[in-house]
């Protein structure tokens, strides 16, 4: 892997056996890896699938899956693999004139309806205004005529309280990821990376240190194996894309032989601290 914050920093992960008590994955779109979840289920490690379907408009996320396949693929997740293997992730919300706070509120429970039985959990998250963040929404608002705010800690907490509440009522809690502050209600903190949940998953004991990778992360020990502008859902509020077009084109040369998600040759902008 190489550092994202260091090009010149290389390093390896080992994924010998021994080495690993289990993965975690983030997607939008899970089919393209469904033969793969097979193969490590047949090599014994266990893992969770971090699954996120906002059913957001395009001018937000430009080249996500429809959210009726991702739905569709949650129950297979489930049906295959068992319930505690899918985590639905419903972030990063975002306050628009595209989807506003009855905009999630409807959103939100049409979904929890379709994915009922398909999973006990579902994470959501406030966007986070990162500089680069902060640059692709101004320029995706001013592209597709909408416009977006920053609400208030108050209206969080309201949105936070009633989709807990949605939650509940179709059997899956909620939990929010990184910002503590607005766990209200029948919310908790969540813990993408849970060793609880991988040795539930796996049937035996899984110890880590909780530690999490940026501030008030409420996550165990991992090694992150994934890299910065590499996605191509194209969605304006990503914090891991800062160049789409790069992206893109990583995404579209990316080897499955090599040791790198794209050859570490690549031109790539600065990253900004998160």
């Amino acid at each position: 892997m190489v550092n994202p914050f260091n090009k010149n920093q290389h390093y390896k992960v080992s994924l010998v056996q021994s080495d690993i008590d289990g993965f975690v994955f983030w997607t939008k779109n899970v089919t393209p890896f469904l033969p793969v979840l097979e193969t490590i289920r047949e090599r014994n490690y266990p893992f969770i699938v971090q699954y996120t379907i906002n059913n957001y408009p395009r001018e937000l996320e430009n080249k996500v899956v429809d959210a009726k396949l991702s739905i569709k693929n949650m129950h297979l997740l489930s049906k295959t693999y068992g319930e505690k293997v899918a985590v639905w992730r419903y972030d990063t919300i975002i306050f628009s004139t595209l989807t506003d706070i009855d905009f999630h509120k409807r959103n939100f429970l049409t979904l929890a309806q379709a994915l009922e039985g398909s999973t006990d959990e579902v994470v959501i998250s406030f966007v986070q205004l990162y500089k680069k963040t902060l640059r692709n929404m101004d320029l995706a608002a001013k592209n597709n005529k909408f416009s977006w705010h920053e609400a208030n800690a108050e209206i969080k907490k309201t949105l936070v309280q009633e989709l807990a509440e949605i939650s509940v009522q179709h059997g899956i809690r909620l939990t929010i990821c990184s910002q503590p502050e607005f766990v209200v209600g029948k919310s908790t903190e969540s813990r993408c990376v849970d060793v609880n949940r991988l040795s539930i998953i796996s049937g035996k004991d899984i110890s880590a240190k909780l530690k999490g990778n940026r501030p008030q992360c409420g996550c165990f020990f991992s090694k992150d194996i994934g890299d910065y502008d590499t996605c191509p859902h194209g969605c304006v509020y990503c914090y891991a894309v800062q160049n789409r077009e790069l992206a893109l084109k990583r995404y579209k040369s990316h080897n499955p032989y090599s040791e790198y998600l794209f050859e570490p040759d690549t031109p790539s902008p600065q990253m900004e601290l998160l």
